[in-house]
């Protein structure tokens, strides 16, 4: 589904760039994020306590200024490249991202990789090359070269912050709460995606012919982004940043199809072949799971193994030879258990 979300974001892009020359990258950036404020912000506005908007506020302002304007940065250098490159070469090099996001992974994270995990990163990119190649035999560097090379870099940076971007998405999720990351993404991302638009694309807006058709495109990108949106916080609570974004590479095979044919594109063995290649690499990668570091710092010689979950799994084997008794969770993760 997340994929069929990619596709949908990527296919009206390029459709309203090539078909209607519409390039207002910012503007469909801020649709989504407005909905992402009118729905998520407003209940955390009707939240109350430690998780009311105005404490979270308080207490992580700043992250979520730096977290907004790297999701912001991120969807306006990916929409942007539409305008200068393919589908299909966007969707594949964007997979730069993985190794960006395992690296932050395993300094965030703690997450922790085996031997396979990197070969498999490094199939995926070697799918990535055969998609660069495909393109040069493809021909389209005969007749814009240049914009070409500005649009696979505008990709490779836009997927490096979406990398930031997923990352401090998998710790909130998992630490705090799904609700809190989608509204503090949507406040921040339309404050700083409104001011961006203003400045940038506000002559760009004016000259639009607006249609029923250009309105059609924009509304199926705003719903798709909304959905991606909305449902990639669940599927990283219970997975991760890292496996996900490798399950959603899948989205390359519907937009190959689009591109071939709602923009004619030249068919390429190679971008089969390089679609194969990456999907080698993700299988790889799902053939062994990964593991979380414990943290670094032990606990006293009184207290219980560190981890509030090893904590939990060791009550839980005692449960049947201790009776029934108190558990108190205090801070520097110690667990103090009074039985009667």
């Amino acid at each position: 589904m997340l994929s069929l979300f990619i596709c949908g974001t990527a296919v009206t892009s390029q459709y309203l760039a090539e078909q209607y020359q519409v390039n207002t990258p910012m503007f469909q950036s801020f649709i989504n994020y407005s909905l992402l404020l009118l729905v998520y912000t407003t209940m955390l506005a009707f939240r109350t306590g430690n998780d009311s908007l105005l404490q979270i506020l308080k207490q992580r302002w700043w992250k979520y200024i730096l977290l907004g304007l790297a999701d912001v940065e991120a969807n306006y250098m990916i929409v942007k490249a539409y305008q200068y490159t393919t589908l299909t070469s966007v969707q594949l090099l964007d997979c730069f991202g993985i190794p960006v996001l395992m690296a932050l992974s395993w300094f965030i994270l703690r997450a922790r990789y085996k031997l396979i995990h990197f070969i498999a990163v490094a199939v995926c990119l070697l799918g990535v090359g055969t998609m660069v190649g495909a393109d040069i035999l493809a021909g389209r560097q005969d007749s814009e070269g240049s914009d070409v090379v500005i649009g696979d870099v505008l990709v490779l940076l836009g997927a490096s912050l979406y990398a930031i971007s997923n990352v401090s998405e998998e710790y909130i999720v998992k630490n705090l709460s799904r609700v809190e990351f989608l509204g503090m993404v949507g406040l921040f991302g339309t404050i700083i995606s409104g001011l961006q638009l203003a400045i940038l694309e506000h002559k760009d807006i004016m000259k639009i012919q607006w249609n029923w058709k250009i309105a059609l495109l924009f509304t199926v990108f705003a719903l798709c982004m909304f959905g991606l949106y909305s449902f990639m916080p669940v599927v990283i609570k219970v997975t991760s940043a890292t496996s996900v974004n490798l399950g959603i590479l899948t989205a390359d095979l519907y937009s190959l199809f689009f591109g071939l044919f709602l923009f004619y594109y030249k068919f390429s063995g190679l971008y089969i072949l390089s679609f194969v290649v990456i999907m080698v690499g993700f299988i790889l990668y799902c053939s062994t799971p990964t593991r979380t570091a414990e943290p670094t710092t032990l606990p006293q010689p009184s207290t219980v193994s560190a981890g509030l979950d090893n904590a939990a799994l060791k009550i839980e084997e005692n449960d049947s030879e201790t009776p029934a008794g108190t558990v108190q969770f205090t801070r520097g993760e110690t667990v103090v258990v009074s039985t009667n």
